[in-house]
């Protein structure tokens, strides 16, 4: 386009008017500044736009050509403009979260029930992937905020602390009382037993591991499990011992499904939360969404 928006808007408001004069007082500026703004956009286009009559100003037969194709451009404008206010008023948006499977299930969801009862405009996005792959995301600005375990290094993450999650060894009784027939004692399950552990681009599977090494157990058999509930699962049909969050097998040691296996060594507890780059700007919805679980209590909303 040659020709900078004003002229066109001045051309336009001069073609509904059908005179000079009147479009002067709906632009706030004089006649003579309009005559000029036209006579520069026909010069430019190299035709005339306007002829004069009696009562003011008709488009030639070049003017009504151009003037349709400004009249809806001006009027897609005013319903660009119109949609935007309206999506401004009811808040409507877009949130991009990652998170893994696990937390997702067991934590994100009262969180976005209530969420999305208070905000049903903005759109949810969910990514699910282990922590470390929700961090790198994070920091390539391909998802607006994330569900994590808590990692070490923090650079330039903004960490909303929301719960402290315990790891610990469970099994089925069934599958324990047959270790024991074996002779095998309650301190050498772990070495003795067909471990389940989570994959190794788990944070989780790479904590355990650490703890594994610095206690010095080592480990005969194991099984990479993808996500959590087969691990809860594999366990609670004696598939071997199986390595889960203490948080999320509440109701399996409650009603004896499972069992946890005592160690000599406790794990330690880590944290979780939400987390986003604090070196950019929130957008509206995703400061929404950080208001919003800043607030929130979960067990008050279940």
């Amino acid at each position: 386009m040659n020709q900078n928006l004003s002229s066109y808007w001045i051309f336009y408001t001069v073609a509904n008017a059908g005179n000079i004069s009147k479009a002067a007082k709906e632009l706030y500026i004089s006649q003579p500044a309009i005559s000029k703004s036209i006579q520069k956009l026909e010069d430019n286009l190299g035709c005339k736009l306007f002829s004069r009559s009696s009562r003011g100003v008709i488009l030639t037969d070049e003017g009504q050509l151009l003037y349709g194709h400004v009249k809806e451009a001006f009027e897609t404008l005013n319903q660009g403009e119109e949609k935007l206010k309206r999506s401004i008023d009811l808040g409507v948006g877009h949130l991009q979260i990652g998170v893994s499977a696990t937390l997702c299930k067991y934590v994100l969801l009262p969180y976005l029930k209530e969420f999305i009862r208070q905000n049903p405009h903005i759109s949810i996005s969910i990514n699910c992937q282990s922590t470390n792959e929700t961090l790198e995301l994070l920091d390539d600005n391909k998802i607006d905020i994330g569900l994590i375990g808590k990692p070490e290094n923090l650079k330039n993450i903004n960490f909303f602390y929301l719960d402290q999650i315990e790891d610990i060894f469970v099994a089925n009784p069934d599958y324990l009382e047959n270790l024991k027939k074996r002779g095998i004692k309650k301190d050498a399950i772990l070495e003795n037993s067909t471990l389940m552990l989570l994959d190794k681009h788990n944070m989780t599977r790479q904590y355990i591991d650490d703890y594994l090494q610095d206690n010095q157990i080592t480990i005969a058999e194991s099984i990479d499990i993808s996500n959590m509930d087969l691990l809860i699962d594999f366990a609670k049909i004696g598939v071997g011992v199986a390595c889960v969050v203490k948080n999320f097998v509440t109701e399996e040691l409650k009603d004896g499904s499972l069992v946890e296996i005592p160690l000599g060594f406790p794990i330690h507890k880590r944290e979780i939360g939400f987390a986003y780059k604090d070196n950019l700007k929130p957008s509206k919805s995703l400061q929404t969404f950080i208001d919003f679980y800043q607030n929130f209590k979960p067990e008050e909303n279940t």
